[in-house]
Order: structure tokens, then sequence, then C-alpha cells
């Protein structure tokens, strides 16, 4: 089984890197525009095979995507990273002909492909894949949700002072400062709702602490992150090499889920072998719909910028 992993910046071979140290597949290929990038960062990663006891291949090209042929999943991470004050939809512009481009060239060599979008604004990314690869809507994932998730997993834990092992906490919505929503109604420590732990305003504070967690450690770091995005995709990629059937909260295509159409927004889905087997339903507070519904009228503006 071979994955793509467009873009070896930080983000791209942190994808790798998880990947292949999981050892459910059989091999990972990086693919980068910069010469002999993706080449290094390849041979780098397969030096640490026999030290952390993986046996996938990993290997790397310059813009060749002929080897990348016949690939399961691939994962875009391509375009500019996210700069200080910057917000996901200001890089519109320059990513959406990145992401564009090598769309066209994943699905020539890889018709089959699923696609893992990581390039911001993710969900308006995600949006443009399906609007020019032809792709059925159930292989094209953006990834934001799963991040968001874990992130919202990290301030409960934190507000709890327990072990991360003991809580559950999902987000939905965006993948955006502003368009996260973080489903405080539905976290629990064990089973337990976090509101026989957390007073209310605690619980605001920490859902606003995961929205803006990407720009918070883009502020520390003077660039996006890349280890938890890293992670994130791979526990994407091995629920579809493995056909897991993981819910995982992801940017998809609605058709009327949620009281949206034509967006790609992210929602909880069941996530194998065909990709988003299914789009799960759940149920949202009054508040929590209206969360949605202004998320959604947020992307789509940005949405607007690609002329579609």
């Amino acid at each position: 089984m071979k994955v793509t992993v467009v873009g070896a910046g930080a983000v791209g071979a942190s994808c790798a890197e998880y990947i292949a140290m999981k050892n459910f597949n059989s091999e990972v290929v990086l693919v980068d525009i910069k010469e002999g990038f993706a080449e290094g960062k390849a041979m780098d990663l397969m030096q640490t095979a026999s030290l952390n006891g993986f046996d996938t291949k990993i290997t790397g090209t310059t813009g060749d995507y002929s080897k990348t042929a016949g690939s399961k999943v691939a994962v875009i991470t391509s375009g500019i990273p996210r700069k200080p004050g910057m917000t996901r939809e200001e890089l519109i512009g320059i990513n959406a002909g990145i992401v564009k481009e090598v769309t066209q060239n994943l699905v020539k060599h890889s018709p089959d492909v699923i696609i893992i979008v990581v390039s911001n604004p993710m969900d308006t990314m995600a949006y443009l894949v399906h609007k020019t690869s032809g792709l059925p809507k159930e292989r094209i994932i953006g990834m934001g949700g799963a991040l968001d998730s874990a992130r919202f997993k990290y301030r409960l834990a934190e507000a709890l002072d327990c072990p991360i092992s003991d809580v559950d906490g999902m987000v939905i919505a965006a993948h955006s400062d502003t368009g996260m929503l973080p489903l405080l109604s539905k976290a629990t420590r064990n089973g337990v709702s976090i509101s026989e732990f957390l007073d209310e305003s605690t619980q605001n504070n920490l859902a606003e602490a995961t929205k803006v967690g990407g720009a918070t450690l883009t502020k520390l770091l003077g660039t996006s992150a890349w280890y938890a995005p890293g992670a994130a995709v791979s526990v994407l990629v091995q629920s579809i090499v493995c056909d897991q059937k993981k819910m995982i909260p992801c940017s998809v295509m609605l058709d009327g889920e949620y009281g949206e159409s034509d967006i790609c927004m992210g929602v909880p889905c069941i996530i194998g072998k065909n990709g988003i087997e299914k789009i799960v339903d759940i149920s949202l507070t009054d508040s929590e719909k209206e969360s949605f519904a202004t998320a959604a009228k947020a992307v789509r503006e940005v949405n607007g910028d690609l002329g579609f």
C-alpha cells in the first residue's frame, strides 16, 4: 500500500514520520518542488527505521508525480505556511493555485486515490479539490477536525488536571479561529459530562483557547505547528488503509446534512477503506446549531474568492 505526502516541509515530514512509525503501510512517497529536499527528508527518516523499529519504505522525489502512481491515499500539505498575525483565510490567493495543480497531478497518476487536504484555508481548499478533481465526494477529506479535536482534548485535560486518556471531546464546523465549534455539551471525562467538574466560565475559556490553538502556536513558533497536524493525518490515513472505521471529525462536502449543502465543513465521519464511509448526524443544541450556521456563512464567503 502506497501513501503519498505532497510537501516535505515540517508538516509533510511529520506526516511521513508518524505514518512510517506506525508500521501499517508499505511505502510513503514524499514530493516537493525544492530540488533534493524531499529526497533528503526521506533519507533522514529512513535512517531512523532501525532505531524506531519500522519497515515502511520512505522515498522522496522532486516533482516527479509518476513516482506516486498507484497511491491509495495522498496528503496535500503544499502551500505557504501561516505567519504570525496571518489568518488561514489570507493564505487563499497563493495556496489555491498550488493545491489545484497538485490535485491534478495526483489524480492523473492515481485515479482511485483518496485525498486528505491539510493546506489552509483547509475547508476552502477541500472545496477546491471537490470542484477541480472529478473525484467522488467520499474520497476528499479535510483534516482539520481531527487536529482541532486533539487540541480540545489537550485543553480539557489541562483544565481537569487529569490524564488525557480520561477525556473525550469533538470539534466540528470550520477549521478557523472563529469558526471552530468545540462541543462542550458532549465533552466527557470517562463518560461523565465535564459540567460535573468545570463551571461554565472555565468551559468557555477552554473552548476559546481551543479555537485559537493554531494561532497560539504560530505566535510561539513563528510558523505553523507540525507535530499534532502530522499525528492527526496519520490517524486518518491508518483508519483508511486498515479499514478501521473510526469516527473522526473531518471537513467533508455536505449535501443537506446539518442544514448545509455545497460546502465543506467539519462533521463527525466514519473513516474506512473507501474514505468517508458515513457522515454521522449528531444532535446539537440550539446555540450549537446557530454557531454552525454562522461558521458556514463565513466559509462560503471565503469560498467565493475561488470564483466557482
